[in-house]
């Protein structure tokens, strides 16, 4: 009933575990041993220390995990977990069990999840799906940002116009992780990190000019958002590298930007996820004319 055991899932509780985290979701075993049978206490649980008595139906990284920093530290032996304990389950029990665990409960939505990476302490938290919130959140919420109030935040009406969250965290984290765009081309500081998408994400609202605020906008959906940092990391940040410059007039003289054709909305209906995305990218790609410096020549 089990998933395939993942050495880097293991290894991630692990270091999860050193440095302090919290197990608050209970382990769930299925006791199969008939001849040492778990008895019931006054107050408690009387539970024979016999070899494989019990299946596991749901936890097996997080024994593993725990089990590898044990391995590292000694005190790991003295954490306590939850542990949920069934008796004789036959296998369709076991199935069901673990459907409902892994497919019934709703994992929270991946915005509020992203929401409270501000609030959590450091032991849980994805570092770069952080910084990229801390972006999201100036976007947001800075005046002459050309997404000022355009990301919908967790609790934000269902009718307020914009980009989600999580749209805006999944798409910027790949530019922000250790190793990744940003820092394979020397931007790893936040600062620098948002003036770049300031300055791009600006040329792009200037070529709307009035219509930026448009609900045919096609940056202002999940897949134009997406599309749009997927031509900025594939195509316009080597092409700054190379200017060693992310300035607005950098980037605005290497498009071409009618403000006649328009990327919309309408482009993008009927198209499902990637294609979406894809189609939205190869756009910008279609508007990307850049022009090598005469004395920038490759010499063999």
């Amino acid at each position: 009933m089990q998933r395939i055991l993942n050495p880097r899932r293991i290894a991630s509780l692990r270091d999860f575990t050193l440095s302090g985290g919290d197990y608050a979701a209970c382990v769930v075993l299925n006791w199969v041993n008939h001849e040492k049978t778990l008895t019931e206490a006054p107050g408690g649980l009387n539970i024979p220390i016999v070899s494989r008595a019990a299946q596991i139906i749901d936890g097996q990284h997080r024994i593993e995990g725990l089990k590898e920093a044990i391995k590292a530290e000694s005190w790991v032996r003295t954490i306590e977990i939850p542990v949920a304990i069934y008796k004789y389950l036959d296998t369709r029990a076991c199935a069901d069990l673990f459907l409902s665990i892994n497919t019934e409960q709703k994992p929270a939505p991946r915005s509020l999840v992203y929401d409270l990476y501000g609030e959590a302490s450091v032991a849980v938290v994805d570092v770069p799906a952080v910084r990229a919130r801390d972006i999201a959140m100036s976007l947001n919420e800075t005046a002459d940002s050309p997404y000022h109030d355009l990301i919908r935040f967790p609790g934000a009406a269902k009718s307020k116009f914009g980009v989600d969250l999580s749209t805006v965290v999944s798409a910027v984290k790949p530019l922000v992780e250790d190793k990744g765009v940003f820092d394979g081309v020397g931007i790893p500081e936040l600062e620098m990190q948002t003036r770049v998408l300031f300055n791009y994400l600006g040329v792009l609202r200037d070529w709307y000019g009035p219509n930026w605020n448009e609900k045919d906008n096609a940056f202002l959906s999940a897949a134009g958002f997406s599309g749009a940092i997927d031509f900025l990391k594939n195509k316009l940040i080597p092409y700054c590298n190379t200017k060693r410059s992310y300035k607005a007039d950098i980037i605005r003289q290497a498009m071409s930007l009618d403000q006649h054709s328009l990327i919309t909305r309408g482009e993008l209906k009927g198209l499902q996820g990637r294609a979406a995305i894809r189609t939205v990218s190869d756009g910008l790609t279609y508007r990307f004319l850049p022009v090598a410096d005469i004395d920038e020549a490759i010499e063999i």
